[in-house]
């Protein structure tokens, strides 16, 4: 898979993608309504048109609005992103990184929680024979 381009974004983008992923789909005014802090009406439309231009979203016209969709899924940025992590920061070992991000999380996770972290581990290792 090729480098995550999500994490090219602007702040602002990121979080315009975040609002229409969120919702689904979103026109101008929603993103605007959404956004923390945001820009003018003007400002936001120019941030679609951009990430429209760069190939994150396409729009549909809906009578005299234009509602703003992803091209690509959440899920598909999600595996993009934690791979391009997963090389940079691990060593593209997925033990590693378990293990950090079970080291950060382990005063939160709950039993259920644990358990089905269990049942993926035994899952893995049934496909992985």
């Amino acid at each position: 898979m090729a480098k995550n381009p999500y994490v090219n974004l602007s702040r602002r983008e990121r979080q315009i993608m975040d609002i229409i992923y969120q919702r689904g789909q979103a026109t101008a005014a929603e993103v605007m309504e959404n956004m923390p802090e945001a820009p003018g009406y003007s400002a936001v439309r120019a941030m679609l048109r951009l990430l429209e231009e760069k190939g994150y979203l396409r729009h549909e016209q809906d009578g005299p609005r234009y509602l703003f969709k992803p091209t690509i899924s959440r899920e598909k940025v999600k595996q993009s992103a934690m791979k391009q992590m997963l090389e940079t920061f691990f060593n593209d070992s997925t033990e590693q990184a378990v293990a950090a991000l079970l080291d950060i999380s382990r005063p939160k996770l709950s039993e259920d929680e644990l358990d089905r972290l269990s049942l993926l581990i035994e899952q893995a290792r049934k496909e992985g024979r």
